[in-house]
């Protein structure tokens, strides 16, 4: 009974990992120009070879094509955890101070196209640990390098 629990264990995890996993980065819609799509919608990206598919809900909403691409920048957005401090500080005075000097970054990749006549852009949010990976996968499938907006100053 236990090899053939072993062997259920052994053939369900392997299939259970390939079944749930994509060849697309998570993303979060941050706001543009995709009509119908809500900031804050959490939208799939995934790269072809000559372009870049947005799903939501396992439903394409747009497809790119990478010739398109006029722009690729990015960002970071730094911010002190003030609210959590603040509910920790009502537990434990000391805990809630160590957490008010914590900083949260969230990263920000944005895009700019031209398709014949129409343009558009967006913005969206990438996790901590895919940010790198989908930056040089843009980079790379469309050959422009990514500008650092962060880095940009604006003369009035």
């Amino acid at each position: 009974m236990k090899r053939i629990l072993a062997l259920f264990l052994c053939l369900l995890v392997p299939t259970i990992v390939f079944a749930s996993s994509s060849n697309g980065y998570k993303v979060i819609y941050d706001g543009g120009s995709l009509p119908n799509i809500k900031t804050g919608a959490k939208l799939e990206m995934t790269l072809g070879e000559k372009d870049i598919h947005f799903l939501q809900d396992g439903h394409e909403i747009k497809v790119i094509p990478a010739a398109a691409i006029t722009e690729i920048s990015y960002g970071q957005d730094v911010h002190r955890r003030i609210g959590t401090a603040i509910g920790l500080a009502v537990v434990s005075l000391g805990v809630g101070a160590l957490m008010a000097l914590s900083k949260s970054k969230k990263h920000f990749v944005g895009l700019t196209w031209q398709d014949g006549d129409q343009k558009g852009g967006f913005a969206m949010q990438c996790d901590k640990n895919d940010y790198r990976g989908v930056l040089a996968g843009l980079e790379g499938l469309t050959g422009k390098k990514a500008v650092d907006s962060d880095a940009m100053t604006v003369k009035n």
